[in-house]
């Protein structure tokens, strides 16, 4: 009869040896591919992947589950919080402290007792610098900030969680400003905080353009919105990663009228922030730089109304002077004439006034969308330019003669240069024959 073991003793054997083994305390460094907690205690899936640089990136060569029981998790996950600035989540590398553990009845799994968040920090440091380094070489990092604010920034897009208190403090503070100015503002729903961020966000940008451009196709120009303002409040610190992606970033900076983010704290900046035209701390802030803006036009305006008015009435004043002059040299007929032309002169003084504010304001408006449809345009030529290159480039490429030889043709070299023609060459000439893979040297016979 045949010696056999139950399965409980055999993964007692198992137990029995790792705990042998391997009894000492291992630091590991792994990618977390799902984390959930169950009653205090958080269960981890660890995935390595493939590093080679032809390699699949998202194919796991290695793969483990790994637990934190309550004692551990409770202590951890918040000096973790603390220190990077946002929370444990799938796709974060992670540097592990555990050790085995088999058990006859649940298998194996790795116990995790440390978690050093330092080691976390400095892999969002670098993907962060990577990011901001591929947008610097695209040449688009700069593209948002060097679009012109409109002068009278009035309708405004808002991106934003809509029952979040920080979109409500925006539009109670752009509303109910000191001024009393108008604003119109249309929000764009999405989600703020979560692995849904940059898709969200993504989506409500491309819903915007979509406006955009309707109202270009309408004849409306730009005006159907001045500017976007991107906000989030009352969330997390910790939530502030989706916004340091690739995607979105991009999407920011190439955006085609100016983008105001106010998603941070204090002390926090996210990639979008750097690439916005204007960034600010808070939704409020946000509302105060809108304000602000247009206080500052309202400013202009009446500086301008007040310089126009001063040299109008200085302009009277020497006219009344040379006038009064003139009149000690004429008929008393002449002096009413004269007496009747400058009621009507003062009466048409009264009314210059208003008319000129009323041109200087059609003539700003005027030359903010002129403003606008010359950076269209720009925008536009260097799209068709930059599609142009591209062709040319694919062209290039076609023409490369590495490309013929890969294809199975060779080229004949004489002296340095390609024998197109069978009477350039002489009997006994040496010839060099290319091919993709090498050269061959020969001599011609006849």
């Amino acid at each position: 009869m045949k010696k056999y073991l139950t399965l409980y003793e055999l993964n007692s054997l198992v137990r029995e040896t790792i705990e042998l083994t391997l009894n000492q305390q291992y630091w590991v460094e792994a990618e977390l591919s799902e984390l959930h907690e169950v009653r205090g205690h958080c269960y981890m899936e660890l995935v390595q992947k493939d590093s080679r640089p032809k390699a699949e990136k998202n194919t796991p060569i290695a793969r483990a589950q790994a637990r934190c029981w309550h004692n551990v998790w409770a202590v951890v996950r918040p000096h973790f919080e603390r220190v990077t600035g946002q929370p444990l989540r799938a796709g974060l590398k992670v540097l592990l402290q555990v050790f085995p553990q088999f058990h006859e009845t649940y298998g194996f799994s790795w116990i995790v007792t440390d978690i050093d968040p330092t080691f976390t920090l400095g892999d969002l440091a670098r993907r962060r610098q990577e990011i901001i380094a591929q947008l610097k070489s695209e040449g688009v990092f700069e593209l948002n900030k060097e679009l012109q604010m409109p002068m009278f920034c009035q309708n405004i897009a808002v991106i934003s969680a809509e029952n979040a208190a920080g979109y409500g403090d925006f539009v109670k503070q752009l509303l109910e400003n000191e001024y009393h100015f108008h604003f119109s503002i249309t929000l764009f729903p999405a989600i703020m905080q979560g692995e849904q961020v940059e898709q969200s966000v993504v989506a409500a940008l491309d819903a915007i353009a979509d406006r955009l451009e309707q109202g270009l196709s309408a004849g409306q120009g730009r005006e159907v919105f001045d500017c976007v303002v991107i906000i989030r409040g009352g969330g997390a610190t910790a939530d502030l990663s989706g916004f340091d992606t690739l995607l979105l970033a991009e999407n920011v900076a190439n955006f085609p009228i100016p983008v105001i983010t106010g998603i941070g704290h204090d002390r926090d900046e996210s990639v979008i922030d750097l690439v916005a035209h204007t960034h600010v701390k808070t939704p409020t802030a946000a509302a105060a730089f809108l304000v602000g803006n247009l206080k500052a036009v309202y400013d202009l305006i009446l500086q301008s109304q007040h310089s126009i008015s001063k040299y109008v009435n200085r302009r009277m004043q020497h006219e009344h002077l040379r006038l009064t002059s003139l009149t000690s040299r004429i008929s008393p007929q002449a002096i009413s004439l004269i007496r009747r032309h400058e009621q009507r002169l003062t009466r048409l003084t009264s009314r210059l006034s208003p008319l000129a504010n009323d041109c200087l304001r059609h003539s700003t408006e005027r030359l903010s969308k002129l403003a606008l449809r010359i950076s269209t345009l720009i925008s536009q030529k260097l799209m068709r330019e930059q599609h142009r290159l591209e062709m040319m480039e694919q062209r290039l490429k076609s023409l490369d003669p590495a490309v013929l030889l890969e294809r199975g043709y060779s080229i004949t070299l004489f002296n340095g240069h390609a024998v197109r023609r069978a009477d350039q060459l002489r009997e006994g000439d040496e010839i060099e024959t290319r091919f993709a893979d090498g050269r061959v040297r020969s001599r011609v016979v006849e």
